[in-house]
Formats: C-alpha cells, sequence, structure tokens
C-alpha cells in the first residue's frame, strides 16, 4: 500500500510541478468532464430527448475538442516563451493562454453542469449559474484584443 501511496504521490507531484499554474485548470476540468458528462445521461431521463450512442460519442467528441483548445493554448504559450527567448528577453511566462482557455472551459461545464441538474429537478442556490457567467464573462472581457 506504501509503494501505491508513493507512486500516486509522486505522479501528481510531476504533474503539477510540470504543468505549474495550468495544472488545477487541469485537474478540474477533467472532474467538470466527467460530472458534466455523467449529469447529462441523467438530465437526458427528464427530457423529452433520449440517450443515444450517437449523442454520447458526440458528447465525447465535444470534451475531446475542449482538449484540444488547451493543447492549442500550451502551442501559443511555448510560441511566446520562443519568442520572447530569442528577442533577448530572460523571462519564462507561465502557461498563460492555456490556463486561460482552461478556466473559460471550466465555467462552460459549471454551467451546463448546473442546467443537467436543474433539468433533473434539482434544487440549486440562485447564485450559482450567474456567478459561473459572470466568471465567464469577465474572462472574456479581461481577455479582448482590440
Amino acid at each position: 500500500m506504501q509503494k501505491i501511496k508513493a507512486v500516486f504521490i509522486a505522479i501528481w507531484s510531476f504533474l503539477f510541478s510540470w504543468l505549474g499554474i495550468l495544472a488545477l485548470p487541469v485537474v478540474l476540468l477533467v472532474f467538470g468532464n466527467v460530472a458534466d458528462y455523467i449529469t447529462g445521461i441523467l438530465a437526458s431521463q427528464y427530457r423529452e430527448e433520449q440517450v443515444s450512442s450517437y449523442k454520447g460519442i458526440r458528447g465525447i467528441y465535444k470534451k475531446v475538442g475542449m482538449w484540444i483548445l488547451i493543447f492549442v493554448g500550451w502551442m501559443m504559450d511555448m510560441l511566446m516563451n520562443y519568442t520572447v527567448q530569442y528577442v533577448g528577453l530572460s523571462i519564462s511566462l507561465p502557461y498563460i493562454i492555456a490556463t486561460v482557455v482552461a478556466v473559460w472551459l471550466i465555467c462552460n461545464e459549471i454551467i451546463s453542469i448546473l442546467e443537467n441538474l436543474i433539468d433533473m429537478d434539482v434544487e440549486i442556490p440562485p447564485f450559482l449559474i450567474p456567478l459561473a457567467r459572470m466568471i465567464k464573462g469577465q474572462v472574456e472581457d479581461k481577455t479582448k484584443l482590440e
């Protein structure tokens, strides 16, 4: 049991060390993806539309697309670091773009989970959806390029 625990701690330590500020959003997005998928399946019983393998696969493709967006953000972060390095500046930028993309996606997942719960007649605090939309809006507003 101690070896399993040590391996688990080593993997998490490596992941958090490698990803830096991106680590927590990545973990939250994994949990959000799983929770959204499960609540979506459960909520479908309360909706007029039924679960089908086609819709399930489409949902999985959508989740894969989210991870591709984070990868694109990571690529842009790497490109910025490469450019800064060859311009002659000695600064290292964290995974800023990938983190912002992940936070935006997490907000989408939270909104979707809450909407699924509402469809299941689960009573939720009235401030949660507006709060998630506000955070998503703040991310969008702060990252606008004009």
